[in-house]
């Protein structure tokens, strides 16, 4: 994944604290659609300084998409998977299909919160200047 961000200050150890603005996907222009009341947020990462970049450029910095994909799985395809598995079950064992479906569902949303809380809390991801944002 890659991101524009602007340095703050760098570190002798090859680092730099970048600063990330994250703006909801309406751009933020809150007036043209009555207000969505959405906050942009502030993001300070560390990141792996591989082009010498100096405070208050702007650059785009790359991180590994693995952990990414890792958590889009769990958080939003084994719900749908357990919740089908369920209905698929529940049908052919029972004939109650919604109740198993919607049990497999809520397992899979429990098995999210359990890896949000357990694994992806805990993954360092690491993020690499790899270039210049063009202007």
């Amino acid at each position: 994944m890659e991101q524009l961000v602007r340095i703050i200050d760098t570190s002798p150890d090859g680092t730099a604290r970048v600063m990330h603005v994250r703006e909801s996907a309406c751009s933020g222009d809150c007036h043209k659609c009555s207000g969505c009341g959405a906050a942009k947020e502030t993001l300070f990462l560390t990141a792996k300084n591989s082009i010498g970049a100096k405070p208050g450029d702007m650059v785009r910095i790359e991180s590994a998409t693995g952990p990414v994909m890792a958590g889009v799985l769990v958080f939003y395809v084994v719900p749908v998977i357990l919740f089908f598995l369920g209905y698929y079950l529940g049908e052919t064992l029972w004939t109650l299909g919604a109740l198993v479906g919607g049990l497999g569902f809520v397992l899979g949303i429990a098995l999210s919160v359990v890896y949000d809380r357990k694994v992806a809390r805990k993954q360092k991801i690491e993020y690499t200047v790899v270039g210049y944002a063009h202007k």
